[in-house]
This record gives structure tokens, sequence and C-alpha cells, in this order.
């Protein structure tokens, strides 16, 4: 009887310390804080926003699996995986994007979903990571050798930071903070602010969008959050912040960035109203069947950029982090081989100018070299 005792107190005591030690890890300034006040009571208003939380247009499972979530967690982990890491480093090219001409009409992927514009003199970061892991911690989700050549100094003034929602794949905390100081404005969908405020970022930089709010950012610059399948969330609670797509044209030319989502019906309805696009930035990596409604499958991105009536792809979210259990260099095999639609695909590689208005311009296929 005493050992029983003894051992139900060690056990509540390990009990109290995992809670106590959880709670001091969840309460960093890094994991970002839910909507309260004014904003929350905005978010209640949203027809997307039901029960406490945001939902997807369509009914939605983060895991497809027939097993059960954490089953299919404990397979991801620690299941035999081939070569979802590269063998030696990703090829990558370090611009001085600070020197591009600034009449020149460019974009320039840093890897996975991060990537600068300049169109017509005004310049755009989506989705920055400039930290070489994408996880609330450093040893978690490291990025690939050779990937991690960038950082928020090599950058010149943003006028708009956009985020497609709050996942660490996509909102980085060490780069928000190094960026501050070279952001003019933030746009990010509804409930994101209150990360940015909480980061030290003044309230009135900030502009959350719900899905089909459309802002007017400059004389000929318009930007609207479309719809996404997706969730969001930086800790245990999911859901409290939108996850968004946008279409952002910039006097004639129209772009969609597509942000992390699956397949869904959605994309005629964005490539009606706001499209055609002269260009669509799409995931195409990170997939897997057991969560198949959040992510973009291979089979699913043409048909998307077709929906979307874009002209162009330009497939994100990979070549970085390895997120899935699939080949690093999958995605990109993937998308050039099962091409029957003909839409030309840009692949450039990490840090290579990509000329916006040049229909012409090639890109190698340098994954499999």
């Amino acid at each position: 009887m005493r050992i029983f005792k003894r051992l139900l107190k060690v056990l509540l005591g390990l009990i109290l310390l995992i809670a106590v030690a959880t709670m001091i890890i969840l309460n960093q300034a890094k994991f970002g804080q839910a909507p309260k006040g004014e904003r929350l009571e905005r978010i209640k208003k949203s027809p997307n926003y039901q029960n406490g939380e945001f939902k997807n247009l369509s009914e939605t499972s983060v895991m497809t699996s027939d097993k059960s979530s954490f089953g299919t967690m404990m397979d991801f982990m620690f299941s035999k995986k081939v070569n979802v890491t590269p063998k030696s480093k990703i090829l990558a090219i370090k611009t001085n994007v600070k020197e591009i001409d600034q009449a020149e009409d460019v974009l320039v992927w840093f890897g996975h979903s991060s990537y600068f514009i300049r169109k017509d003199g005004v310049t755009f970061l989506v989705d920055p990571v400039f930290s070489n892991y994408a996880s609330p911690f450093s040893f978690v989700n490291k990025a690939f050798k050779g990937t991690d050549i960038y950082d928020s100094s090599d950058l010149p003034e943003i006028d708009y930071l956009i985020i497609s929602h709050d996942h660490w794949d996509h909102l980085d905390y060490p780069t928000i903070l190094e960026l501050k100081s070279k952001v003019g404005q933030v746009i990010c969908g509804l409930g994101v602010g209150q990360h940015f405020e909480y980061w030290g970022y003044e309230q009135s930089m900030i502009m959350e969008l719900d899905w089909h709010d459309k802002e007017v950012l400059q004389e000929a610059v318009e930007i609207t959050a479309t719809p996404a399948r997706h969730f969001s969330g930086r800790g245990l609670k999911r859901n409290k912040t939108l996850w968004t797509s946008y279409a952002l044209k910039i006097n004639e030319y129209n772009l969609y960035i597509g942000g992390d989502g699956g397949y869904d019906t959605f994309f005629t309805e964005i490539g009606e109203k706001y499209g055609p696009f002269d260009l669509a930035i799409l995931e195409q990596g990170q997939y897997s069947e057991n969560w198949n409604q959040i992510h973009l499958l291979p089979r699913q991105v043409f048909e998307s950029a077709e929906q979307l009536r874009a002209s162009r792809i330009f497939p994100v979210h990979n070549s970085k982090f390895a997120l899935s259990s699939h080949p690093w260099d999958e995605p990109l095999d993937e998308i050039i081989e099962n091409n029957v639609k003909n839409i030309p695909v840009m692949t450039p590689v990490i840090g290579e100018i990509v000329r916006l208005n040049d229909s012409t311009q090639t890109f190698s296929q340098w994954w499999q070299k």
C-alpha cells in the first residue's frame, strides 16, 4: 500500500511538472496571442466564424486517414521515410535583392512559401521564414542544407507584408521581429493581427481581412482576401485566426497568392470573380493522402490553376522543409510530369530572379541535377 501511494505521488508530481512546463512553454511570446477585445468582437461577426472558431466553406477534416489522428501522427513520425531530405545542399543563388533595378518587375523565391515581389515599384513580401527551422523549437523541422542563405537584412524596404495564416512555416516569430522597421503595412486574415500587435507592431500598421474583403492599398493596387481550405493555430488551440488566399491586382497585373490549403470548388468562384490571373502561386508539397483535404495533391494543382484561369503557375511549399513523408523532390517532378494542360510552370532556383513580365523566361529542372 505504501509503495502504491509513493508511486501515485510520483505520478501526480510528474503530471503537475508536465502541466507547468507546458504552460510555461505556451506562454512564450513566440506562440503569439489569441484575439481579444474589439478584434474578437469583429471576428464574432464574421460569417466564417461559428461556435468559437473559424470554419472552412466545406466540411473539412485535418486528418483523413482511417487511423486516429494520434495513430497517423505516430506513423508520420516513426515510419521509415525515403529521400525526404536532400543528400546534398539545395542549389541556391544569393541574389543581392536590394540592388535589383527598381524599375524591374520581379519575384525572388526564398524556398518553401516565402517570396519577394516588386511590381510597378511596389514591394511585397509573402510568408517570410528566415529561421532555419519551421516550428516552435530550433531542433524540429530544420531547413534543408543550403536553403537558409537569406535573412531579413538582405531585403529592401517592404511596402506590404502579406501573411496567409499563422502556422510556423508561414509566420516566423524571429523574422517578424527583425522585419518590423522595414515594413510599411501588414496584411493578414482576421485575428492574425493579434500576434503582430503582441509582438510590437502598431495597430495602425495592421490590416486584417475576412474572405472577400477588398482593400485599395494605393492607386491602382488592390488586394482581396479569398477563401482557402486549411486551418490555423500556433499552440494547442486551433482555428482562432483566419487562413486565407489573396487576389492581388497591381495596375493590370493580376496575381493569385494561394497560401496553404486543399482543393475545393471555390477555385472556380475565385477565377470567375477575380480572374483571370497572370500568375497563380499554388502550394505543391507537404501533401499526403492522410491529410488530403488541407493540402493540394499533385493531381489537383493544374485543375485548380485552370479553374482560377491562370496563365502561369509557380509551385511553392517545397524544397526547404520536410513536413510530410514524400521524397523532397517529388512535388517538382510531379508537376513537370503531369502538366497535361500545358500551363507554363515556373521552377526557379532559390534566389533566382523571376521576371514577371517575361513569359519567355525558361527555368531549369535544377532539383534533378
